[in-house]
């Protein structure tokens, strides 16, 4: 587990990594890097999860499941959010279903924590979690990722996830997606690209999640306007900063 930067959360904690390219919003994805780079410092749990394809590193299928990293929340003491597998997608394909249940458990041991985890499958996530097993846990929130508007069925399996909290990531958000309801979900993220390569972010894309949010009544949140300098291009729309988190309701 460690601290970071992610201005919605405290913590990561990475019990699996690795993934696969699924679609647009992976073209640039910064856990690729970020696990190509561990790969060369020598950390085994990252060997051979990246190759380098037109000289980038690229997923290569390859799934590590990192049992040590199970007992890691129980020796954080002081209560944190923590993002769950942000070099992963915990309902990847080849993630097994015991062992997500071992990370269930984990985090229903440390309900002092608050877990965030997104997917890009949120189907495989609604099955999965609908199944024996699985309690909805008032401490870990579930979100899906969003990043045009070709995948704004993703919402509508989100819908399906039982969960205390569920929330969408329009990070990043590389095309409009005007026509998606927020209706049963509590709070959303927007966040323009970020690094080599950085894809443009419209601001009517924004406005039109803002206004999607206050009809639902979800909680809004913009992480960053992005692009290859994302520190200089800072935070701010319409004027403020916009920090809302949901409310835990059950």
């Amino acid at each position: 587990m460690a601290d970071t930067s992610i201005e919605w959360t405290d913590a990561t904690w990475n019990p699996v990594a690795g993934c696969t390219i699924m679609s647009a919003g992976c073209t640039n994805c910064y856990a690729m890097r970020m696990a190509a780079r561990l790969e060369a410092m020598g950390v085994e749990k990252y060997a051979g999860l990246t190759r380098k394809t037109g000289g980038r590193a690229k997923w290569t299928g390859a799934i590590s499941l990192d049992q040590k990293a199970l007992t890691i929340p129980s020796t954080w003491k002081a209560p944190r959010n923590v993002f769950v597998n942000s070099m992963s997608d915990l309902f990847h394909p080849d993630v097994p279903v015991d062992f997500i249940r071992k990370i269930w458990g984990a985090m229903a041991g440390t309900r002092r924590h608050t877990y965030q985890i997104l997917t890009k499958r949120p189907d495989r996530m609604a099955e999965i979690l609908s199944g024996a097993g699985f309690a909805i846990l008032p401490n870990v929130w579930l979100g899906t990722s969003v990043e045009d508007g070709r995948v704004l069925y993703r919402l509508d399996e989100l819908r399906q996830v039982p969960a205390a909290v569920r929330f969408v990531s329009y990070e990043p958000l590389i095309g409009s997606v005007h026509g998606g309801k927020l209706d049963g979900i509590q709070w959303a993220i927007v966040g323009g690209e970020s690094g080599p390569g950085a894809r443009y972010m419209d601001p009517i894309w924004i406005d039109e999640i803002f206004d999607q949010c206050t009809r639902a009544g979800a909680a809004f949140f913009f992480k960053q306007w992005g692009g290859k300098n994302k520190k200089a291009a800072g935070r701010a729309y319409r004027g403020r900063t916009w920090d809302d988190m949901p409310e835990v309701r059950l």
